[in-house]
């Protein structure tokens, strides 16, 4: 090339990185923007016009996630054509010329190294060999990278790139689906960390195996996910597919995928969830006294909040304070009791529920995983956050979180803050029911620490449903009852305009539940609760926080079940 190609962009068409070299342009294939190629390395091949994610190849992928030298898995060899295929040429020629191409033997390749100074297994696969379809030697590597991971007790990362199964390979790439699963089991059962990353596209049976089991599933922004194809799906129903459709964010909406996030901020994301469950390593032996010494110290607090002499409030003005639009949401609670939270989405079944909000967080250096439900601060919010009322899919998500935490030793608190369970058609025809059933049979056995602390409205099934824990907590200003005072006094009374009157005999506050042995703490508030005043009282909450922990990490896993069972077996 000479300075001519350097300065004057070139008309050409859409190119694949592997393809373009230095002093070339590149073509975006979405926004059609002409780029630097220079450029779009130092931006990792992310348009930096549209922000469109270009494929990247498979060595750039391991130099972007690994801190510098890693070490390449060799990956046992398979047969080469066992169905002795030939279509319009054989397919052992196909597999030469892809290997000439790409320089790598097949669609996948497994190294080991560190990622922020954290030891892991990373497979990532090639899309530009063969669309990263999925045959023996693909499974084989998969296969090995979980059994590495297992042997050495490292996390595993999985990058899927794939259109699926590899046509040449027939019943056998069908059964690759299968080799996968079982091996990620392995690491599963260990207790090891399995992220998977989804990029563009993911379909097909790699979609229906390995690459949908991580512990935590990412996906770069505009990935084709799916396991049908969007041209397939169309022409099977005979309709046009809705705008976004089996794109990366239409998934985190659907609540199958834990989130987005950008290629440039993908290895920084990776590393934090694999420093959480480095640091969480040190914790998942209850019982053991001496991890009440690794406990960081919580500075104390005591006596701003809980000494204030103050005029006693009825019971139906802490209803109306409890339902105040003034009230520190979940959200405001753990932005000011936690540090670095990490929001994660979706039940993995049906939908990402915006009335419950979860993911992990530190407190005290010590990784915890947070859940709550979440009213909106003004219409809008409140509509998508169903006004705190959860769905199936919300208590769901809140269940798979609880088992996530269980499984790598994390407590875990949440916050109660809901007029009751969404209440319709579409939520019973989901099983709204068989949801909270569910969450308080999978609560009362979960072998963690858990809390709940109720910062506003306890209203009814849809608030136990995050209540089963080892003590309970209320906000002095909350409310915690069988229905609302207007659905007491309809029900009993027929004539809800006897709710102050009703407030008063269900013994709704916090200070009658006290008495009731139905909570453990109540948490005082100097005025009511708002986020002017939320740090002092979140002072108080960390300390208390702190204090559960402690006496928490004294206890078994059996200790811990057991406790709770008796809590409420004398209810």
């Amino acid at each position: 090339m000479n300075w001519l190609t350097d300065f004057v962009r070139p008309k050409i068409k859409k190119v694949t990185p592997k393809e373009i070299a230095d002093n070339l342009w590149v073509k975006c294939p979405i926004c059609g923007q002409m780029l630097f190629s220079k450029e779009m390395k130092k931006s990792l091949y992310v348009c930096t016009s549209c922000g469109h994610h270009l494929r990247l190849y498979v060595d750039k992928r391991l130099k972007m996630l690994f801190d510098g030298e890693f070490n390449e898995i060799a990956l046992p060899k398979v047969k080469e054509d066992p169905l002795k295929f030939k279509d319009t040429k054989r397919y052992t020629d196909r597999l030469k010329a892809y290997r000439k191409s790409t320089e790598s033997n097949d669609a996948i390749r497994v190294a080991q190294g560190d990622i922020g100074g954290i030891p892991c297994v990373v497979a990532a696969m090639d899309f530009s060999f063969m669309g990263g379809s999925m045959g023996m030697a693909v499974g084989e590597g998969i296969v090995k990278a979980a059994e590495v991971s297992a042997r050495n007790n490292y996390p595993l990362i999985i990058v899927a790139s794939s259109g699926g199964a590899r046509m040449q390979e027939g019943i056998l790439s069908l059964m690759q689906m299968a080799r996968t699963t079982a091996a990620i089991n392995q690491v599963k059962e260990k207790g090891i960390p399995y992220i998977s990353v989804l990029t563009d596209p993911t379909t097909g049976g790699v979609t229906a195996s390995f690459a949908m089991l991580g512990d935590v599933i990412l996906a770069e922004p505009g990935a084709l996910i799916g396991f049908a194809g969007p041209r397939v799906i169309a022409q099977t129903i005979g309709q046009k597919l809705p705008e976004g459709f089996q794109r990366a964010e239409f998934l985190v909406e659907k609540g199958i995928i834990d989130g987005v996030v950008e290629r440039q901020e993908l290895k920084e994301t990776v590393w934090k969830l694999l420093n959480i469950h480095q640091d969480a390593l040190q914790y998942i032996h209850y019982g053991d006294t001496q991890n009440v010494e690794n406990l960081p110290e919580i500075r104390n607090s005591r006596g701003k909040a809980a000494g204030c002499d103050k005029k006693e409030l009825t019971a139906w003005e802490r209803v109306e304070i409890s339902r105040s639009k003034e009230r520190p949401t979940t959200l405001s609670y753990v932005q000011q009791v936690f540090d670095d939270f990490l929001e994660l989405h979706g039940d993995r079944a049906f939908r990402d529920d915006g009335a419950v909000i979860g993911g992990i967080a530190m407190f005290g250096g010590q990784p915890v995983t947070v859940i709550g439900q979440q009213k909106g601060k003004n219409v809008k919010e409140n509509i998508y956050r169903n006004f705190g009322m959860a769905s199936p899919e919300g208590y769901r998500k809140a269940l798979r979180l609880m088992k996530q935490a269980e499984k790598f030793g994390r407590p875990v608190v949440t916050f109660v803050d809901t007029p009751g369970a969404a209440c319709g058609i579409e939520a019973e025809e989901r099983g709204q029911g068989e949801a909270i059933a569910r969450n308080l049979l999978e609560m009362s056995g979960i072998q963690t620490p858990m809390v709940s602390i109720l910062i506003g409205e306890g209203g009814s099934g849809g608030a136990l449903g995050l209540a089963v824990t080892d003590e309970v907590w209320m906000m002095e200003n909350a409310t915690y009852s069988i229905l609302s005072p207007e659905g007491f006094a309809s029900i009993l009374w027929k004539d809800g305009k006897r709710a102050k009157e009703a407030s008063e005999v269900m013994k709704i506050t916090a200070k009658d539940l006290k008495k009731l042995q139905i909570i453990e703490k109540v948490i005082r508030e100097p005025e009511p609760a708002n986020e002017e005043n939320l740090p002092e009282i979140a002072e108080e909450i960390r300390e208390d926080l702190d204090g559960f922990l402690r006496k928490s990490c004294q206890k078994t896993r059996e200790q811990i079940v057991e406790e709770r069972y008796e809590r409420f077996r004398r209810m």
